[in-house]
């Protein structure tokens, strides 16, 4: 004969069911940020850095020159502080804005690897510079060389694409900016005016500016 327990069984709780969600929105939030954050600083820095090395002809020797990231494109630069707006902005919109911004942060990041890929064979700059160097516009760089910061450029904008990936895949668990600060149009209701008091005579003098009767019992 079965016996059946009127003790209820206890059931688990939801919050425990939401905990590990929870925490993997807070990695992913923690990652979106430091990936973002990272590379839009190594493009910053990395576009700053020589990129190209030659040397330009001039009478019967040559002159060494060299072009930074900013003289071969400046695209990857501006697209890292494209990225850094995007990722405070991320915080500041929710739903289909969000989603906009986090695809606006990914594509930053991917412009800006591009253009650093493309801009690692570049020579176009250190030809302008040989033909303004030498008064010959047909003049051309010679010995020419590249070093790997236009790469590091590059693997930072990859890092901006990855950070707009994770937003767009995990930004809407993603907490907002509070409102607790913002208006949202409610009048706020009005304190009523103190009492004047009659032995304060500019107390008196406000509440006939007010419009108030001042010898009217409070």
């Amino acid at each position: 004969m079965e016996y059946v327990s009127a003790v209820p069984v206890p059931q688990p709780r939801a919050e425990a069911a939401t905990a590990p969600d929870s925490a993997g929105s807070r990695r992913t939030l923690a990652a979106g940020l430091l990936l973002g954050a990272a590379g839009a600083t190594v493009v910053l820095l990395a576009s700053g850095q020589t990129w190209a090395e030659g040397k330009a002809p001039v009478g019967g020797g040559t002159l060494p020159l060299s072009a930074d990231g900013q003289d071969v494109t400046g695209l990857p630069a501006a697209l890292a502080i494209v990225a850094l707006a995007a990722l405070v902005a991320v915080f500041a919109v929710r739903g289909s804005g969000r989603r906009l911004v986090a695809g606006l942060l990914a594509l930053s990041g991917l412009g800006a690897a591009l253009s650093a890929f493309l801009g690692a064979s570049d020579s176009g700059a250190l030809d302008e510079q040989a033909a303004q160097t030498t008064g010959d516009t047909a003049a051309t760089i010679t010995a020419l060389s590249h070093t790997a910061w236009p790469y590091v450029t590059g693997a930072g904008g990859l890092l901006i694409l990855l950070a707009g990936l994770l937003a767009l895949r995990y930004g809407s668990r993603w907490p907002t900016m509070s409102g607790r600060y913002e208006r949202d149009g409610t009048p706020r209701p009005r304190k009523a005016p103190r009492a004047p008091d009659p032995d304060r005579p500019e107390d008196l003098w406000k509440a006939l500016d007010r419009g108030e009767d001042p010898t009217r019992e409070a």
